[in-house]
């Protein structure tokens, strides 16, 4: 599997909900992509570490270039830092993105699905 539509997008809100959905991922071998409803928006979340795997820098860099080209930003400024362009940490094992939607959590989680689910992207 290396797409997921937005609508098979995991949501979660609670730590058992977190918990359950890690473990559902390990014992099938695949890496967490999910959004998590957070106090004040929600965040677009990817993990690896349960696989003891890591995205190579090339495709890191590709999903943090991909991130940043969806994030507006008011009159052709730049985003001062790495963090604030993609919206939160993109890292090699894991990433939090930031969104202000659920549906916006969802879209975005897909995109990046095509990076971390790809086996060939993983050292």
């Amino acid at each position: 599997m290396d797409h997921l539509a937005p609508s098979n997008v995991p949501v979660y809100a609670t730590r058992d909900e977190q918990q359950a959905l890690w473990e559902r991922c390990a014992n099938r071998g695949q890496p967490v992509v999910a959004v998590r409803e957070a106090t004040r928006g929600y965040i677009v979340r990817y993990d690896l570490q349960h696989l003891d795997q890591q995205l190579s820098p090339t495709t890191l860099q590709r999903l943090r270039d991909r991130v940043r080209s969806r994030r507006p930003y008011p009159t052709g400024t730049d985003p001062i830092s790495e963090t604030e362009g993609v919206g939160g940490e993109a890292g090699p094992v894991s990433g939090e993105l930031h969104t202000a939607s659920e549906d916006a959590g969802r879209e975005l989680a897909s995109h990046i699905a095509s990076f971390v689910l790809d086996r060939d992207n993983w050292q």
